[in-house]
């Protein structure tokens, strides 16, 4: 499979579009139509701007703390395995559309609620451009060859820009998804993106650990 479409698919089910869905709605619902678009369009630009943040500056960060790519890789994907079998245990979204998310807790769920920021915390940071994704930009970034560093990162950019898209889009017509999805369905997705999560995860952790102990290749 060609590495940006890994990349897309690995970060469209890092996001869950449909999944976080469940607590945008949850979040704004108390809310006018037009705050709950206009909180849309706010998030969709804040994951934007985070994830081109990470794009272009995540390999100085690794290398600030003098961490190896191929470690960086066998963690990272130690953290996004952890994260693909909780959405597969539907912990991503739950029966009262309530958030159960290993990165956020109930206690910030409800501070949120009353925050006219919610597009940006809870729902950017830590939600959506959370650990999960910010790692698999670094491991994608690093696996980059020297001479095609600029235009991957373009790439990808262009990538993370029709990621914010699709979750903009999906968020700034959350009423309508709301009359139509049900709990069941959003269920289903979730578990869906966490088993193609987990294996792609696996995919990364071998990768890694085949470039840290090149003889048990």
């Amino acid at each position: 499979m060609d590495a940006y479409t890994t990349f897309f698919i690995s970060m469209l089910a890092i996001t869950n579009p449909i999944g976080n869905l469940a607590i945008f709605i949850s979040l704004i619902k108390d809310k006018p139509l037009g705050e709950q678009k206009k909180a849309a369009v706010s998030c969709a630009l804040a994951i934007l701007i985070i994830l081109t943040i990470v794009i272009w500056s995540g390999h100085i960060i690794l290398h600030g703390f003098g961490i190896s790519t191929s470690a960086f890789q066998v963690a990272g994907a130690l953290v996004i395995i952890l994260l693909g079998l909780s959405m597969l245990n539907g912990h991503a979204a739950t029966s009262s559309k309530q958030s159960s998310n290993q990165n956020y807790s109930e206690d910030e769920h409800k501070e949120a609620k009353n925050s006219d920021s919610v597009a940006i915390v809870p729902m950017a940071i830590p939600l959506i451009a959370g650990p999960g994704a910010i790692t698999t930009i670094i491991i994608h970034t690093q696996a980059m060859p020297d001479d095609h560093i600029i235009t991957g990162k373009l790439v990808m950019t262009g990538i993370a820009a029709v990621l914010s898209l699709i979750i903009g889009s999906c968020f700034y017509f959350a009423s309508w998804f709301n009359r139509v999805l049900s709990v069941s369905a959003i269920q289903i997705t979730t578990r869906i993106m966490g088993l193609i999560l987990t294996a792609i995860a696996f995919d990364m952790l071998g990768a890694g650990l085949l470039s840290m102990f090149p003889g048990w290749a």
